[in-house]
């Protein structure tokens, strides 16, 4: 049986700036999502009900905790990546191998059940899936290139 963690790898082995370098790419990742792609289709599903006409919780919360929300899933990949190291080898080939475990761990699940219990239709929730699982490989592989023992 292969070992996957076993590297002595913690927080104090990160540099605080290959989480904050990740949560940078993975939110301009999302904002490309959500300002370039999905706006008409927001729109579109406003006019039918679908989708909310203002937030349940004011646009700068929301906006706050979502971006939080990926800095902190970024920390968490580069120390994923950190303690895979020892038994997947450094590189890109792990970082990827990361981020896209986790990414669809954190994208798929919610989507699918959104595209089968919500009137949203499917490309919303596509869209949705894939801020998540390409930013967490996007996030993964800068803090894989940016990551020193």
């Amino acid at each position: 049986m292969r070992v996957l963690f076993t590297s002595t790898a913690g927080w104090g082995h990160i540099h605080p700036m290959v989480p904050l370098a990740g949560g940078v790419v993975w939110s301009l990742w999302s904002l490309i999502v959500n300002s370039l792609i999905l706006p008409g289709r927001y729109a579109a599903a406003q006019q039918l009900g679908t989708l909310l006409q203002t937030p349940r919780y004011n646009v700068g919360s929301f906006l706050g905790v979502w971006f939080l929300s990926l800095f902190l899933l970024t920390a968490i990949l580069a120390w994923l990546y950190a303690a895979a190291r020892g038994a997947l080898g450094p590189g890109p080939k792990t970082a990827l191998q990361i981020g896209l475990l986790v990414g669809f761990a954190i994208g798929f699940p919610l989507s699918w059940s959104v595209v089968n219990w919500t009137a949203v239709g499917r490309f919303i929730p596509f869209w949705w899936m894939l801020d998540l699982w390409v930013g967490a490989v996007l996030s993964t592989l800068v803090a894989g290139w940016l990551y020193k023992d």
